[in-house]
């Protein structure tokens, strides 16, 4: 019961937020409610104990009382993965494979390492010390974009199919990889053992991702074959509704990625279903089924990330050492969009303002908290959440209210249509 009052206070809370969002800040409204739930905490964490001691009280209680690592990785984050995959068409995808392997793959690996490296010489200068092991921890955790907040973003940018493949399929297919280097280098800081082999590394990395994106592929194909036989829209919105939570439950069970499962799967079934015939009330209403999932979890996801802010201890003392970290990782970022697609320039040409759009376009979301919030408890775990979270605030309000600005469809589209010339004089 204590689940349901707990979440029943949060549909309230975002219910309001988005509502003030939409009569007065006019901002799109999970950034909106993020924001609105940041102002809040900042006047309860700085008046609430002598304003409104009630109202503090019950909201640390609230957010204390929910494993938001559990609730994200566990839960929300599968049907949110469920429902962008179903919305992206294979056949773009197709085109765009290269691109985005290498950057879900070893983009990943270069920001972690560059990331690690960058925090550990600078943070110094600013008072603030963490062992190497340690940085290389927060660089795993903050590297990969996360597909929530970039699908979230990428809805008000006019920007082309193609690089809106580029970065969706990236931010939804890094997961893997990730969880994998986070294992191991957190593993690693906290004293275990572990093989560095790179047959063991390829082994979990083979289980992590190649597991769940198997699994995803079955169930998405008996699942739409089923449907297939029975075209109704009850029946096909409980079908992929127990896709998604029995399909977790799998997962977890086999040890494999459940946000990959739920990605092969939504893309599967997106894909797979329009090859037969469904009648159109079943299509919309399964489409608007999951658009409005994704908007009421969205919302919930931003507001609890907005409200983090009361679990962070004495933030305010890491705000320069967040800015540090905000720089390093946008500049790892560069680097590991710059490097592979020099090494694909055989393959793809990518235009300067295509590059600057991926690189922008890397938002940074609740998945980096969820992953420093599962760091046990310890001498550096404050310091890593508390960077971890200015550099995810600036990244969805900053980089995710510019990102239309920055991609200006008239340029990327006259650069590519350059490059497609030049190649063409090459051959």
């Amino acid at each position: 019961m204590e689940l349901y009052y707990s979440f029943s206070a949060l549909i309230v809370l975002a219910s309001i937020f988005a509502y003030l969002n939409y009569r007065f800040l006019k901002l799109p409204s999970t950034i909106g409610i993020m924001v609105i739930a940041i102002i809040v905490s900042i006047f309860l964490v700085s008046f609430g104990e002598t304003v409104l001691p009630r109202t503090f009280g019950h909201l640390h209680n609230l957010m204390n009382s929910i494993d938001f690592t559990e609730v994200l990785m566990g839960a929300m984050l599968n049907f949110l993965l469920f429902a962008g995959g179903i919305h992206i068409n294979i056949n773009d995808l197709k085109e765009q494979f290269w691109p985005v392997v290498i950057f879900s793959t070893a983009g990943v690996v270069i920001s972690t390492f560059v990331v690690g490296f960058g925090v550990y010489y600078l943070l110094p200068l600013v008072g603030v010390n963490l062992p190497l092991i340690y940085c290389l921890v927060f660089g795993a955790l903050i590297s990969p974009t996360d597909p929530v907040a970039v699908l979230s973003v990428l809805k008000m940018a006019n920007v082309s199919k193609s690089l809106e493949t580029k970065v969706a399929g990236e931010s939804l297919f890094n997961d893997g990889m990730a969880v994998v280097v986070f294992t191991v280098i957190l593993q690693l800081a906290i004293g275990k053992e572990v093989d560095l082999g790179l047959e063991n590394i390829s082994l979990l990395l083979l289980e992590e991702a190649g597991g769940g994106l198997l699994l995803g592929v079955v169930l998405g194909w008996v699942t739409s074959r089923l449907m297939r036989e029975v075209d109704d829209y009850i029946i096909s919105v409980l079908v992929t509704l127990s896709v998604v939570m029995g399909g977790y439950l799998v997962a977890r069970q086999l040890h494999i990625s459940g946000p990959l499962t739920m990605v092969a799967a939504g893309l599967f079934m997106g894909n797979f279903n329009v090859k037969f015939k469904m009648k159109s009330v079943t299509q919309d209403y399964l489409i608007k089924f999951w658009e409005l999932i994704d908007e009421i979890l969205n919302a919930v996801l931003f507001l609890f990330i907005g409200f983090e802010l009361l679990m962070i201890k004495d933030l305010n003392h890491f705000i320069i050492p967040g800015i540090v970290a905000i720089v390093v990782v946008l500049i790892a970022r560069f680097i590991s969009i710059w490097g592979p697609t020099k090494f694909m320039s055989f393959k793809t040409r990518f235009s300067p303002q295509t590059v600057k759009v991926l690189v922008w376009g890397g938002i940074r979301g609740g998945v980096s908290i969820a992953l420093a919030m599962s760091i046990p408890k310890g001498e550096y775990s404050n310091v890593i959440l508390s960077i971890t979270y200015c550099v995810v605030v600036f990244s969805i309000i900053v980089q995710g209210l510019t990102i239309g600005k920055v991609a200006n469809p008239k340029m990327i589209a006259k650069e590519e249509q350059e490059q497609e010339v030049a190649v063409e004089e090459v051959h």
